[in-house]
């Protein structure tokens, strides 16, 4: 009679949810898919704040995705105005660009799909679906998920909180955490257009780089901005401090090197360009795109580069490893710090 009477609880409560249009992580999974898989690409536009480094970032992103595989990702921050960069997937292969600058990576791996991308509807889906330990919960307003995360270069987020839209289950917030559950990355949308429209050349290097006869290889104040070149330096030395430091010129402006010694011996190279080089082809990397926080950075065994303040950075070492690459790139922010 009791297992009867248990049994009609259940029957009953679970009609009284479905009557309610409550719906279970199953049912949110499985229509999030179904909508990654019915949309012909979308267009979005959200606020990405990062506080991975001495300093708080907060970058503006316009995301487009066209089916099957093309992608762009433009990230600009209000206080870099040479800052802006752009991810860029056609059928040539992955590319990480410094318009500005022309000065361009290809990449050799299969981005996005190599790892989690906190602005990408098609990751966020991705990671729930292969989290088999997903937690799940029904806000006000949201559908809120708990995954893993898949950053092969940096374990010290290891976790991240998604909240999609109840109407239209479209991603609204991503937060990602580090260990001790604190938000480190938080991602807000605030445009998400699922029926959008491209034209041919959106996704060519053509349309998002200067070409050979654009203005922007031609020297002068109003194109380059030649400002003083400023220093920077790392805050995090990994137990090492300045040896040497030497500053040359170059036929296109200036260049610092500068040797650390200690526990971990490393190089860091900054060049500031008074004159902008006409576009030329893209440097290859054999190795994958990393956020830094300040800037988008290629990143290999033993180097990491990237493009900060009109500035391009180089780190190297053979005893670094590519977590303590990552987290001493991410300490070189824009403030002359010995």
């Amino acid at each position: 009679m009791k297992k009867k009477l248990s049994l009609l609880v259940v029957i009953v409560f679970s009609i009284v949810l479905s009557a309610c249009g409550e719906q279970s992580q199953e049912d949110v999974a499985g229509k999030l898919e179904s909508k990654l898989e019915s949309m012909k690409g979308y267009k979005a536009t959200a606020e990405m704040t990062m506080n991975t480094g001495q300093e708080n970032q907060t970058y503006q992103i316009n995301i487009w995705h066209k089916k099957q595989d093309l992608y762009r990702v433009e990230l600009s921050n209000d206080q870099d105005e040479e800052g802006k960069q752009i991810i860029l997937k056609n059928e040539d292969g992955v590319f990480v660009l410094s318009p500005d600058l022309n000065k361009s990576f290809k990449f050799q791996e299969e981005w996005p799909k190599n790892g989690s991308q906190p602005y990408l509807y098609q990751s966020l889906v991705s990671d729930i679906l292969q989290d088999a330990e997903a937690q799940f919960e029904i806000g006000e307003n949201h559908y809120i998920f708990e995954t893993k995360t898949n950053y092969q270069s940096n374990n010290n987020l290891p976790y991240q909180e998604v909240y999609f839209d109840k109407e239209n289950y479209t991603p609204a917030m991503v937060k990602v955490l580090d260990k001790d559950r604190n938000a480190l990355v938080e991602v807000n949308f605030s445009e998400f257009n699922t029926d959008p429209t491209f034209e041919d050349d959106d996704f060519t290097m053509d349309k998002n780089m200067p070409n050979e006869e654009s203005d922007a290889s031609v020297s002068g104040d109003s194109e380059t901005k030649a400002d003083a070149f400023t220093v920077v330096y790392p805050r995090n030395m990994k137990g090492s401090e300045l040896t040497e430091e030497t500053q040359v010129d170059t036929e296109s402006g200036q260049r610092v090197i500068m040797t650390f010694a200690g526990d971990k011996n490393f190089t860091l190279v900054e060049e500031k360009q008074d004159v902008v080089p006409a576009m030329s082809s893209p440097e290859m990397v054999d190795g994958e795109i990393v956020n830094l926080g300040h800037s988008i950075g290629a990143l290999s065994d033993n180097t990491i580069e990237w493009v900060d303040n009109g500035m391009s950075f180089v780190l190297a070492s053979d005893e670094l490893t590519r977590e303590e690459l990552i987290e001493v790139a991410q300490s070189v922010q824009g403030k002359e710090v010995k």
